[in-house]
């Protein structure tokens, strides 16, 4: 999308203004990232400690998805969501791109599950990408489809506990549960 197809799309007629208050169009996206990333990142940390030492995968897992899948319950979430998702091609570089300020417990979860996903290090990050790209895409999805008035097939909470179920099958696969 180009700044000044985002500047028609605020309804806004300065077509400078991306430039003034985000610096650019990767600022204006990370300004956004951060708006809806930053309490969902808290939601995850404080999630997280509520485990303990030494939690199951699917627990890890439940700690990513729950408060991701919480933004479907508003539009502005929903196109935060959407967002996201058309990230994919940075979910291979996540430990390198992602802003830490928004992401710090994301990156600590993650870490704990790619400890537990195989003992093959390249394996084990191969499952990391595979459940943020499965976890992404398929709330973004929803997204879509409650954005387009259709009406999903499992009721919110059947679908994160499914999605729950289908990441961590995703990070255990072959290490016998």
């Amino acid at each position: 999308m180009t700044t000044r197809e985002i500047v028609d799309a605020a309804r806004q007629r300065n077509a400078s203004a991306i430039s003034y208050h985000f610096g650019s169009r990767q600022g204006l996206l990370l300004a956004l990232l951060a708006r809806r990333g930053g309490p969902v990142d808290d939601e995850r940390g404080r999630r997280r400690d509520e485990l303990g030492d030494e939690p199951m995968v699917a627990d890890l897992v439940a700690c990513l998805v729950e408060p991701f899948g919480e933004l479907l319950g508003s539009a502005s979430g929903r196109s935060y969501l959407r967002i996201v998702a058309q990230l994919r091609g940075r979910f291979a570089s996540w430990r390198v791109e992602s802003d830490a300020a928004t992401t710090h417990h994301l990156a600590r979860i993650l870490d704990a599950i790619e400890q537990r996903a195989s003992p093959d290090p390249d394996i084990a990050r191969e499952r990391v990408v595979a459940l943020i790209m499965l976890m992404t895409s398929s709330i973004a999805e929803r997204a879509r489809r409650i954005d387009d008035g259709s009406t999903p097939n499992l009721s919110h909470d059947a679908f994160v506990a499914n999605l729950v179920a289908m990441c961590t099958a995703v990070v255990v696969a072959g290490n016998g549960g």
